[in-house]
């Protein structure tokens, strides 16, 4: 079975840093959408979907059997996942309307980040199960699925489903299902999605299957994403290395629901500019709504309160957009971390900042989750002079510096502009040779 739009199966680059689509290089903006499957149905799946398109997601992550009662409560065409709660027999009407929502994905130029299962149907842990797999049974699955969607270019697989192995049996499951997978379909990538505050890579690092890494960092603010990213990229053999799970936006702090404080979108954008500027090939944005797809009579989780329709307008997802948008003005694949360019003292704590350099030396890019002065190291640009612009995540606004740089060290202090809200906390500077040709958005220059 195919398609019926065709994009380009994403691949992995020579370089083993970041995913390409076709020949150029692709930048990973997930957003978590968990019950889509699930929960919606096909109309209501091509709004969310358009809805995610039209602000910048490249990816939409959701699973088959979901982790809300997914083998036991149907979806919402009525459909359960499984005969006789037995992955050796997969229902035909079920993903009949799995193919119909990739199928609307890939029109809408998306890709599917897939998940064949949740991770409490092999160790329930948490949630509510029932555990249905073995290995035999995890690969005849994965085959199942190998072979029904090997037609489908716009997928990445993912397995783990949030969680770590507790034992020999568990790993093996995951190895199974990755096997079956392969048997039938060896052109789509494979990742795995571990439980909060794991890498993929330091648990399943060995397998030749897992194509891409995949970290969870825990919904908690100021979890220090960064340090996830560095740890990954120093495993070998090197992987992109993707933020699949950060905080969500909306989320009361470390899931305490009893809590007034929630994860906004500072939160969001903070996660999503310390894992990129810290070497990342993407990142996945989260709604604490729009995971579980809370609507009017459904159980809240985590103490949802908006239908999820209407959590798609918090601001987080735009400034994500925006983000993504914003990084591919330049050939951010080509960025490179570089000893010495973040100078001074740079705490490893909620105020750290992050920056990168081109390769060659072309532009740099550097974040700071505070409006303190940063200290950078320029020499490491390569040319004799250099465009400065100081740039607000939140509102997508840019500020030329109005004078030229040289290389050699230098103090930036950001701009106290009126044009800023004063709730951004947060400023991106982008320093620029003038002559490489990076254009930004002149709409978004004052």
């Amino acid at each position: 079975m195919k398609n019926a739009e065709t994009l380009p199966n994403l691949s992995v680059s020579d370089d083993k840093r970041y995913l390409k689509k076709g020949e150029r290089p692709f930048f990973w903006l997930g957003d978590t959408a968990w019950e889509l499957l699930h929960r919606l149905n096909l109309e209501e799946s091509i709004s969310y979907l358009k809805d995610r398109e039209s602000k910048g997601f490249t990816v939409v992550q959701t699973v088959i059997l979901a982790e809300l009662e997914g083998l036991t409560v149907p979806n919402a065409n009525g459909d359960l996942p499984l005969l006789g709660q037995d992955p050796c027999r997969p229902n035909d009407k079920y993903f009949a309307h799995v193919d119909k929502v990739l199928i609307e994905a890939s029109k809408l130029g998306l890709y599917v980040a897939l998940l064949p299962t949740w991770g409490d149907k092999y160790q329930k842990s948490w949630g509510v199960g029932p555990e249905v797999f073995t290995p035999d049974n995890a690969f005849a699955y994965g085959a199942f699925l190998g072979n029904r969607y090997a037609g489908f270019s716009n997928i990445v697989w993912v397995l783990g489903g949030d969680r770590v192995p507790k034992n020999k049996l568990d790993y093996e499951i995951n190895v199974k299902l990755a096997e079956g997978i392969r048997k039938e379909d060896k052109v789509h990538l494979i990742t795995l999605h571990p439980q909060g505050g794991n890498i993929a890579s330091d648990l399943f690092g060995k397998e030749s299957w897992l194509d891409v890494d995949m970290f969870q960092s825990k919904h908690l603010k100021g979890c220090l994403e960064y340090k996830y990213t560095q740890r990954a990229l120093r495993n070998l053999p090197v992987r992109p290395v993707i933020d699949g799970e950060p905080g969500y936006e909306n989320i009361p702090n470390f899931l305490n629901k009893w809590r007034r404080d929630r994860l906004n979108a500072f939160d969001v954008r903070r996660s999503a500019y310390w894992n990129m500027l810290s070497g990342g090939a993407g990142h996945t944005y989260g709604c604490n709504e729009i995971w579980q797809m809370y609507a009017e009579g459904r159980t809240p989780l985590h103490g949802a309160y908006l239908p999820w329709d209407q959590a798609m307008a918090l601001p987080g997802a735009t400034q994500l957009g925006w983000m993504r948008r914003f990084f591919e003005c330049f050939p951010w694949q080509e960025l490179r971390v570089k000893r010495g360019f973040v100078r001074g003292i740079n705490w490893r704590n909620a105020a750290h900042v992050v920056g990168m350099v081109h390769k060659e030396g072309h532009f740099a890019l550097t974040y700071s989750p505070s409006r303190t002065k940063i200290r950078l190291d320029l020499s490491l640009l390569k040319v004799s002079s250099l465009d400065a612009y100081f740039v607000d995540p939140e509102s997508g606004m840019i500020f030329p510096l109005n004078e030229k740089l040289t290389p050699g060290k230098h103090t930036f202090r950001f701009p106290d502009v009126r044009e800023v809200e004063k709730t951004s906390k947060d400023w991106l500077l982008a320093i620029l040779d003038p002559e490489f040709g990076i254009a930004l958005d002149n709409a978004q220059k004052t």
